[in-house]
């Protein structure tokens, strides 16, 4: 996947908070171009924002990727994933 750029600006040129939370998901993935993905992880890296935003997506994935705990509330695990389901738009 590739970010969707603005003819007009320089494939080179810094991204905003809008552009990378339309990719963020597919970024955290792995699955987006080498040259979007440096962009995103430059942003990342200087926007207290979108870095805890993305921190948050990254703890809701891990968690959703562990079995549920013996004892755990299904009804709350179900929740969590709707919650990471929203998160990603899907």
């Amino acid at each position: 996947m590739r970010l969707k750029r603005q003819w007009w600006r320089p494939k080179t040129a810094e991204v905003n908070c809008h552009e990378v939370g339309r990719v963020l998901q597919v970024y955290l993935d792995g699955e987006l171009a080498d040259q979007d993905a440096g962009l995103v992880a430059a942003h990342l890296d200087d926007c207290r924002l979108c870095g805890l935003e993305s921190g948050a997506y990254e703890r809701v994935k891990a968690a959703l990727a562990q079995p549920m705990p013996e004892g755990a509330d299904p009804e709350a695990i179900e929740r969590l994933r709707l919650f990471g389901q929203g998160l990603a738009g899907d």
